[in-house]
């Protein structure tokens, strides 16, 4: 894991600890649903930065014949599992405590606790929020949706989407107990809990989406491709990239295949020569940990369409 995505789960996980308890200590006050929701939140988030630490340790274990090109994928596992845990315990949990209090409203008690630990929440959660978008401006290229669809390390945009969520839903239960200060009417505050589960769903499925597609294997960024090609056709007796694929191994490890035209007439050591001239320009053009697999071969024409 880069320092900068490290940084920013570090931060995020200490600010939801405290967070967390805080919001325990106020609902066992209030007995508000929406404060609930949140403290259910923010213990789910918790446990989600140690998951994304855990993946982290375990993606730098040493390949094994098993694994031969090691275990980088793993990072993305954990943060398909994040995506999981922050459906269930947190939008299925406030979702089923905003309609058990729609049902049977709970007149609240000390409100002043809640909005107290809410304001709390906010400043911390807004530092947390902030740590990440100062780390992820350091890499982001594009407008941030783009960042979070075609982001290769998960740490960061899980953390963004979490902090993101985090924030607004202080402000649902922020909201919805205020109204039912203000109306004397409990459901709002069912209500804010039930917009903090909607919420939280609609973030889980967005990461679940996300992670999967990397899961199943995305290859390199369009202008990542386009150096690995560049330094490919570069190399002297190379005519012309028959075809080529890559594929991300993890946020940092990437394989590259490629079947290239090299010059008739070469002897079986000019074509491993130039087979080793290209790997070495890749891996000069492209930082990182790179597996690289060159054929060589005669291109064809391909026949006219009948």
């Amino acid at each position: 894991m880069q320092e900068g995505s490290r940084k920013a789960v570090m931060t995020a996980f200490a600010a939801n600890l405290g967070i967390a308890i805080a919001k325990f200590v106020a609902w066992s006050v209030t007995g508000a649903a929406s404060m609930l929701a949140e403290a259910v939140h923010s213990m789910a988030d918790t446990g989600n930065q140690a998951l994304l630490l855990l993946g982290a340790s375990r993606a730098e274990r040493d390949p094994t014949p098993e694994h031969p090109f090691g275990y980088g994928r793993e990072r993305y596992f954990w943060a398909f599992v994040v995506s999981m845990v922050l459906f269930t315990l947190g939008s299925l949990f406030a979702i089923y405590e905003g309609v058990e209090k729609l049902r049977h409203p709970h007149t609240l008690t000390s409100p002043e606790w809640a909005i107290g630990v809410l304001l709390l929440a906010i400043a911390f959660e807004s530092y947390a929020f902030r740590t990440a978008v100062v780390e992820a401006n350091r890499i982001r290229r594009g407008t941030w949706m783009q960042f979070v669809r075609r982001a290769k390390s998960p740490e960061l945009p899980v953390i963004l989407l979490e902090d993101l969520g985090a924030l607004v839903g202080l402000l649902f239960a922020l909201a919805g107990i205020g109204l039912a200060l203000v109306t004397g009417n409990p459901r709002f505050d069912a209500l804010g809990s039930l917009a903090i589960g909607l919420l939280l769903g609609a973030i889980a499925v967005i990461l679940a989406i996300e992670m999967k597609s990397l899961l199943i294997g995305e290859s390199v960024s369009p202008d990542r491709r386009d150096t690995i090609a560049r330094a490919i056709e570069g190399t002297d007796s190379v005519r012309r990239i028959i075809h080529m694929r890559t594929l991300h191994l993890g946020p940092e490890e990437v394989l590259v295949c490629a079947k290239i035209d090299v010059d008739t007439g070469l002897g079986l050591s000019d074509v491993a020569d130039v087979i080793n001239a290209a790997e070495a320009r890749i891996r000069a053009a492209v930082p990182g940990d790179i597996a690289i697999y060159v054929e060589p071969d005669v291109y064809v024409e391909p026949p006219p369409p009948a």
